[in-house]
């Protein structure tokens, strides 16, 4: 039979006990070690059961067993103990209370998904695990950000495999009230709701569950309230589900409904109000399109409040291809938006030309939500220096007349949660040689170049931690595989081969990620007889643990799953090479540390960042991988191999692959077995034991999520900040008033004659370069632009390199003409083919680049001719 209704009842815990419900209810015991084994304590056997969930834990404890632990001084003691713990970790202050910079009162992080723990799956990939870290990684340093997402009822689809390996897809439902999570509510105990306004006078509601993530709270809209008809509850149902319409109003939950949940949050907690916004991707760029009418309701215009808005806004962007960017119809933007609809005091024209796609190349008929975001941020960032200068050239039409190194996006290179992704072993050989609360703050705050002391662990126990972490993977992989056999449809007599698979004693490798074609999680098998040598070979062989999920939709990397699967069950190699369905958090957690080799080998330069080799790396996994996204930035020989990439002009996709593939077999079979197998006189493997040190003595420090959150928040967060607050609201109208009449002028702005102090094509090192320039400025002011001598080495088609900008000054007052005289020195500083050119660009103190409002006046070809611009 089935019920009517569901309830959840919780526990009644004896007063002793209470602190329990509060450790289990924060978030930090996904990272706290001794957290965890505090509940692991309270039943073994049910905390296995439960997933290691804690509120799971506590609703099936028995209360006989609850009474027995209350009574228990040692295990009292123990609670205590890391009750305390907690406490000292919430209100003690941190890196950021210790900073003399004035730093933002609070910031509010926007993400369409967050990866904080398998006990709350929120997230489907690698965008949503970098979310979950940030905000660990700022409760660790003390950052005051707040979190905001949605609750998506079903999560992402848990996979699972059909008898011919093609991926199932299972949406179970999740029922708040048995995650750890509260619902925000008003003093009276009314649940606090935001509420969008759609077209056909329909709305949107939405209530707001509150997740503790150590000192971060994070609010989660859920669409699924009774006051909602059908469609409307189900807009939060599942991540990345749905068509456009869907898509479009989880979008602007997020963003507005998001700005409207903290306002909410802020209100009833005392929480100090966001000054800086980050929008983490642009699902939740519409949060500018609410602070703007936020503003506009104070009685602000619209390009005064936008200015005010950019001001404090950071944006960044995760994907180096457009097709990774939503992109909606724009009358389905415009019906959704304007008097009708959300936002009704703003004209729907402002809205589209945010995202419009008005530059060479674009498509009009389409609105992009990370073009939106772009203009609605004064600061904005990819995430790798290899993603960076990617994301320059993707959106350089956004700032027409500058190179892609000038446009403004910079880079912080992502980092990794080190106390979620490191093992309690590697963690208990740190303690041993640093102490517990050095190790702890080494991993958490990541304020060290090198861990030297690495360099005084043992050979010996360096090489037994690695086989111990391999004996366990070997075990989880087993339970895992027969578990995916027995939902294939396998009997039990049919899995007695599953207690061969692996061996503890092989060399490991690790491929594990989404399935996009990109990716290319079939490249080692493009020569199977090769792969097959390699996998069974009598003194070098190694194993392969493979897993990750394809999108819903997309059938072609199902059926690269498919293809991969296939081979992993045929009998002759199936005990060396295995697929795990079902990838998520709690496999990682096992699967990262258990690897020797983590491999990675998507299409140069697809991989914007790419986080699962950091983890592997923080328990001492090599990375073979090629040169792309962080591995291109940090790679060392010491740290690993660099798969050669063919990605030269005129390489069709099928060689490419042949050639790459071929490069990875060849690296196997000829560097990494004979590293990982060849003995030294000590029985150990030398040069491996060096590489595995160096990986977490030198690598280690740099891929920490603690580095990454100070990088935000000293060279963007910071800067936001301040110039959140230069940007009152005079000045917001003073800058937009200013951008206005400097467009407005700029057709008249003119460089027209160029003269130098140099006659000749040579001059010596060192030697300076007189400029005089004169310029028109079309009715602006010297004090509305910058003139600038631009030089450097020059390439064989007279393009400048690693350019210098120097100002230029104004001489004397303007000709009858109504032109400007500038002068300035330019130094000879490098030999070789050099070159310079003058340009001018908008100047005001409130810009944060010179290139913000893609405005630039370059001499034209006479000038150039005339002015002689190239020495050599």
């Amino acid at each position: 039979m089935k019920a009517i209704r569901r309830f959840t009842v919780r526990p009644v815990l004896p007063e002793p006990l209470r602190p329990l419900s509060d450790l289990a209810r924060n978030l930090r015991w996904s990272w706290h070690a001794g957290t965890r084994d505090l509940f692991r304590s309270v039943d073994p056997e049910r905390w296995a059961a439960a997933g290691c969930d804690p509120v799971r834990l506590l609703g099936g404890v028995a209360p006989e067993r609850l009474a027995e632990l209350a009574g228990d001084r040692d295990f009292l003691d123990r609670l205590d103990a890391v009750a305390g713990d907690l406490d000292a970790y919430l209100t003690g202050d941190r890196w950021y209370q210790a900073q003399t910079d004035r730093l933002p009162a609070a910031v509010a992080y926007f993400s369409p998904e967050f990866g904080i723990t398998a006990a709350l799956p929120q997230y489907s990939g690698g965008l949503g695990i970098l979310a979950g870290d940030h905000l660990k990684a700022a409760s660790d340093l003390g950052v005051p950000l707040i979190g905001v997402g949605l609750l998506y009822r079903h999560g992402y689809f848990r996979q699972s495999l059909s008898r011919d390996g093609w991926q199932q897809e299972h949406y179970p439902v999740l029922d708040p009230h048995e995650l750890p999570l509260d619902q925000l509510e008003q003093p009276d105990g009314t649940p606090v709701q935001v509420t969008l306004a759609l077209p056909g006078d329909r709305c949107l509601r939405a209530r707001i569950w509150l997740a503790r993530v150590g000192r971060i709270p994070l609010l989660l809209l859920d669409s699924d309230v009774e006051e909602n008809d059908p469609g409307e509850r189900g807009v939060t149902d599942r991540l990345y589900g749905g068509g456009s319409e869907h898509r479009l109003l989880q979008e602007m939950l997020l963003g507005i409904g998001g700005v409207r949940a903290v306002r909410a949050y802020c209100e009833l907690t005392g929480h100090a109000a966001p000054e800086v916004f980050h929008t983490n991707e642009g699902h939740a760029g519409f949060l500018g399109l609410e602070r703007i009418a936020e503003l506009r309701a104070e009685g602000l215009d619209f390009d005064t409040a936008l200015e005010a808005v950019r001001a404090g806004t950071v944006f960044t962007t995760h994907t180096p291809v457009p097709a990774g960017i939503d992109r909606f119809d724009r009358e389905l933007v415009a019906r959704h938006f304007g008097p009708h609809a959300e936002l009704p005091d703003m004209e729907v024209d402002r809205i589209l030309r945010l995202g419009g796609e008005s530059y060479p190349g674009g498509e009009p008929g389409l609105f992009n939500m990370a073009v939106m975001g772009l203009r609605l941020a004064q600061r904005a960032n990819g995430v790798s220096l290899l993603h960076g200068h990617v994301s320059r050239e993707m959106f350089a039409g956004l700032w027409p007349g500058f190179d892609p190194e000038e446009v403004p996006i910079t880079s912080v290179t992502n980092g990794v949660h080190a106390p979620t992704w490191v093992a309690p072993e590697v963690f208990r050989l740190g303690a041993r040689q640093i102490g517990a609360q050095r190790t702890e703050e080494a991993l958490s705050v990541g304020d060290s170049d090198r861990w030297d002391s690495v360099a005084d662990i043992a050979d010996q126990d360096i090489w037994e931690l690695r086989r111990s972490l391999r004996e366990l993977l070997v075990l989880e992989v087993r339970e895992r595989l027969r578990a995916s056999w027995r939902q294939r449809g396998a009997g039990t007599a049919e899995l007695g081969w599953i207690d061969g698979v692996l061996d503890p004693d092989v060399l490991t490798i690790g491929f594990a990620r989404r399935v996009p074609s990109y990716k290319r999680l079939t490249l080692m098998l493009r020569d199977r007889e090769r792969l097959t040598d390699l996998l069974l070979h009598p003194e070098r062989p190694v194993q392969i643990v493979v897993a990750g999920k394809a999108h819903p939709a997309d059938d072609g990397g199902k059926r690269l799953i498919q293809e991969l699967v296939r081979f992993a069950d045929d009998p002759r190699v199936r005990h060396r090479i295995v697929f795990l369905p079902d990838y998520g958090m709690a496999m990682a957690q096992k699967l990262y540390p258990g690897c020797d080799i983590w491999l990675n080998n998507p299409l140069r330069p697809l991989e914007a960042c790419g986080t699962s080799g950091m983890k592997a790396a923080l328990n001492g996994c090599l990375n073979l991988s090629v040169l792309d996204g962080w591995w291109d930035e940090w790679f060392q020989p010491d740290f690993g191999w660099a798969v050669p990439t063919a990605d030269g002009v005129g390489t069709d996709p099928d060689r490419r692959d042949a050639i790459e593939a071929a490069a990875l077999y060849d690296l196997l079979e000829q560097r990494i077995t004979p590293c990982f197998y060849d003995r030294g006189r000590d029985g150990l493997p030398d040069r491996w034991i060096e590489m595995v040190r160096r990986t977490l003595g030198l690598l280690g420090p740099k891929v920490l999520a603690g580095r990454m959150v100070r990088e935000y928040v000293e060279r963007l967060y910071a800067p936001a900040a301040h110039a959140h607050r230069a940007m009152d609201p005079d000045a917001a109208r003073s800058l937009a008033e200013w951008k206005a009449r400097v467009r407005a002028a700029w057709h008249g702005v003119t460089v027209d004659h160029v003269e130098t102090s140099v006659t000749g094509a040579t001059a010596e090192l060192g030697s300076t370069l007189g400029l005089r320039v004169r310029v028109g400025l079309g009715g602006l002011k010297p004090e509305d632009v910058e003139v600038q001598a631009v030089s450097g080495r020059v390439d064989g088609e007279d393009r400048i390199a690693d350019a210098t900008a120097v100002p230029l000054k104004p001489v004397g007052a303007p000709d009858p003409e109504g032109r400007w005289v500038y002068e300035g020195p330019l130094a000879l500083d490098r030999t070789g083919p050099f070159g310079y050119t003058v340009r001018i660009l908008p100047g005001h103190r409130l810009l944060a680049s010179g290139a913000e409002m893609g405005l630039v006046a370059v001499p034209s070809e006479d000038v150039v001719e005339a002015a002689g611009l190239l020495m050599r």
